[in-house]
């Protein structure tokens, strides 16, 4: 399991486009037949992916958890963001289509990632946390997600958001996660943008089509950079960062976060004319 070690904005102001890449960006978060995952030493989050095509996937034990099993410590949210798929937890199957979320609770032992067509394969991405506590592993599909159309194509940000793990939605320790697809005509996501220093976030994007990119912006408010993000490449976006996109076209992204509390509305903005 790759790890990626906590940067403060200080060390950030330094680096060229190599090491932005290198410490916010995972390239590889869906290999056939694997298991992706990173170790981030912010919040002790973990993302990354399942890709089942031609076999079962069992999500093993990672010798830098130091437990009996994955998540004898831990949570999960998963979104898959491919074809039809299921996921297995202690025996219990849960069928997956594309854009519904798995809430997977302390205490889960056995976990098993299957696909239901190798050649449409399942794209499950893993966003783990830290739990004290144990919530029930539950499903919730992209229809039952309560979505809410955002933006306008004047400002190119018309967008839908669709909330699954939150504090209203499915429980849980510390995970708040969704995702956001945006119409045709809008590139922009989050803007203006904000800061929470009390929650670090993720966002995977897909969608994204092979020729084109997300401008993916970050930093300080004062203090931005940029990357280019492709199809599937995932961002870590440390508590003092901005999160915000603009792409050569429309496209969709999971946000998840872990931290401090799980309000949704939990956001220091930054107004665009302030951003430097």
């Amino acid at each position: 399991m790759q790890i990626l070690h906590a940067i403060s904005p200080n060390e950030a102001k330094g680096f060229d486009t190599q090491a932005l890449r290198n410490n916010f960006l995972v390239e590889k978060n869906f290999v056939a037949d694997t298991i992706q995952l990173v170790y981030t030493h912010y919040d002790r989050v973990i993302i990354g992916g399942a890709m089942p095509v031609e076999q079962a996937l069992e999500l093993p034990m990672y010798d830098n958890l130091k437990s009996t099993y994955f998540f004898e410590r831990r949570e999960a949210g998963i979104i898959n963001v491919g074809g039809d798929g299921s996921i297995e937890v202690d025996g219990q199957v849960f069928e997956l289509s594309k854009l519904d979320c798995l809430y997977i609770g302390k205490g889960s032992q056995k976990v098993v990632f299957k696909s239901a067509d190798a050649a449409a394969p399942a794209n499950f991405f893993i966003l783990s946390a830290p739990a004290h506590q144990v919530y029930p592993t539950s499903k919730l599909s992209k229809e039952e997600a309560s979505p809410v159309a955002l933006g306008s194509l004047e400002t190119s940000n018309e967008r839908t958001i669709y909330k699954y793990i939150h504090k209203d939605g499915l429980q849980s320790c510390q995970v708040v996660m969704g995702l956001t697809v945006l119409n045709k005509g809008s590139v922009w996501n989050t803007m203006p943008s904000h800061v929470h220093d009390r929650r670090m976030e993720a966002y995977l994007y897909f969608d994204v089509p092979q020729e084109h990119r997300v401008f993916h912006f970050m930093g300080q408010p004062q203090e931005t950079r940029h990357m280019l993000v492709a199809n599937h490449q995932a961002i870590v976006s440390p508590p003092w960062s901005i999160h915000s996109g603009a792409g050569t076209t429309n496209y969709s992204f999971i946000w998840g976060m872990a931290g401090e509390n799980l309000d949704f509305t939990d956001m220091d903005f930054a107004a665009i004319a302030d951003l430097r």
